[in-house]
């Protein structure tokens, strides 16, 4: 095997991933704000309403068009780069995939149309109902895609079979109510609020600072600020229940985000900071709060989180028995019908992935020294850093957003974010934040993963396709090329949209100049 081939297309599947996560969590996020936009233009029939559903409906658009180009480059890449893992996963993770397009991206792309066009086609209330149709789309598109992504993470509801050498369901409710893939949805849909609320906010805060098109502006922002602190409290919340499903499903990656060497007695402390030494195998300058990891991951004060040290030794184990499981296939390749075989592979089946690890260093596992079972079993520790680093940024700036949208709401409250600059300029500086932290997060949730495809099941560096190291580079140069052209013309056309504002002018006459020091509350 070339391990550069695995490695440069789990590069290029990174950078079109993480350029797809641009675009997706707003498209989450301001679909569901239009809805609420829409749905005060219904109630209170106010023109400035419909304004403001429109403009935000222009954003949505632009950025919903290249959301579904770049996603669709990603599935085609698990038959192009991932050939081997499309055959031995397929018939499990083919089908999520499937429904998304059937159920949700089908919905979405035929009621989004009918969102634009049709304004002055159908009724106030059949519109909302269209615009209400192309949100729900969006958000179980991103349903069906975490279900097959958290089944990667926590495999549940399939089985090998040895008899055609694949994976194949056994429990297809279990895929779908995998705790995973619910804890995922639920926290990264809610990531997606987030970013579309720092959006609105930022932008509604420009306009404010500039004295331009302050009817919708304001409304805007008070819409922004309740969406956006209801969010991010979820966010928060969520994250919480996310940390609690790895405990039971991805020990290993908890304790590396929480750079755990060892197991500590319970309940175990929270590292703020610190410096991991993979070398060492420690934390140097570690700051701890006691308990309070034991009470996010196990929600008990008497329950241990396991260390990596403690997980390799498991792992180890975990390989011994699944060269017992390689064995047993080797036979019934040869035999199925040998009855001593399959006993022995059904016994030991659960950890056949664990011996492919081994195919890393040697082509038959069953050869394998005990060192070279030690060092794939510490092959199954992420990189301590990444993870530890990642996970702090993206949990500090989860908190910041809780701390910015609380502002604006009480501001909006008081009736006071007109006139409070210093905000209206921090809430625009603070735009870029959440989708560096939804970044993080998927760098932690597939970083956290390796060196598994499959958790568990399939080893990423057997998962890839025969292609050449030329061609991967080639692709990946042509993506990049090709996706920094559409990013560019994205956010001009964006910002054009920003600076021309909402169309129908009567209601969103531009003020001569900057705002006044005091504004009416009737303004």
């Amino acid at each position: 095997m070339d391990l550069m081939v695995t490695d440069l297309s789990r590069l290029q599947f990174a950078l079109t991933a993480l350029y797809h996560f641009l675009f997706v969590p707003l498209t989450l996020g301001l679909s569901f704000m239009l809805v609420i936009m829409e749905s005060v233009y219904v109630m209170t029939d106010r023109p400035v309403w419909r304004t403001a559903t429109r403009f935000w409906g222009k954003i949505f658009g632009i950025n919903f068009v290249l959301g579904v180009a770049t996603g669709l480059t990603m599935e085609f890449q698990f038959g192009t780069n991932w050939s081997y893992f499309s055959h031995y996963v397929g018939d499990i993770f083919g089908a999520p995939l499937a429904i998304e397009g059937l159920m949700a991206f089908f919905l979405e792309a035929t009621m989004v149309g009918i969102m634009f066009f049709g304004w002055d086609r159908l009724s106030k209330l059949g519109h909302l109902a269209v615009t209400f149709l192309v949100a729900l789309g969006t958000n179980l598109s991103a349903l069906w895609i975490l279900i097959a992504n958290g089944w990667m993470q926590n495999p549940v509801g399939a089985t090998f079979n040895p008899d055609t050498m694949r994976m194949e369901v056994s429990d297809f409710g279990a895929v779908l109510f995998n705790p995973i893939a619910q804890a995922k949805f639920v926290h990264t849909v809610s990531a997606g609020y987030v970013i579309a609320s720092v959006l609105v906010l930022g932008v509604s805060a420009f306009w404010l600072l500039k004295g331009r098109f302050v009817p919708v502006a304001r409304r805007s922002l008070t819409v922004a600020a309740a969406f956006g602190l209801a969010s991010s409290l979820s966010v928060v919340v969520l994250g919480d229940e996310s940390g609690y499903a790895l405990t039971d499903n991805q020990k290993m990656k908890l304790a590396a985000i929480e750079a755990m060497w060892h197991t500590a007695p319970a309940p175990a402390g929270i590292t703020l900071i610190g410096i991991p030494d993979t070398e060492a195998k420690t934390t140097h300058y570690a700051v701890d709060v006691p308990w309070v990891l034991g009470l996010i991951a196990t929600r008990s004060l008497d329950k241990e989180v396991t260390g990596m040290s403690e997980l390799v030794l498991r792992a180890q184990e975990r390989i011994a028995s699944g060269i017992l499981a390689y064995d047993a296939v080797q036979t019934l390749k040869a035999n199925p019908n040998d009855l001593a075989a399959r006993a022995k592979f059904e016994a030991h089946k659960r950890d056949l992935g664990y011996a492919l690890l081994l195919k890393r260093q040697l082509a038959d596992p069953r050869e394998a020294t005990p060192q070279q079972i030690s060092a794939a079993a510490w092959d199954t520790v992420p990189s301590v850093p990444l993870m530890f680093w990642s996970f702090r940024f993206m949990a500090g700036v989860g908190f910041a957003m809780i701390a910015l949208f609380a502002t604006a709401f009480l501001l909006c409250s008081l009736r006071r974010h007109l006139t409070s600059r210093w905000f209206l300029r921090l809430a625009v500086a603070a735009i870029p934040l959440p989708w560096i932290a939804a970044e993080l997060g998927w760098v932690v949730a597939e970083m956290g993963r390796q060196p598994w495809a499959i958790e568990g099941v399939l080893p990423t560096f057997l998962a890839n396709s025969s292609l050449s190291p030329a061609a991967l580079w080639t692709t990946i140069a042509g993506f990049t090329a090709l996706y920094g052209g559409l990013a560019v013309i994205e956010v001009r056309l964006i910002l054009a949209a920003i600076r021309h504002g909402p169309e129908d002018r009567e209601d969103d006459r531009p003020a001569p100049g900057p705002i006044p020091a005091a504004i009416p509350a009737t303004a």
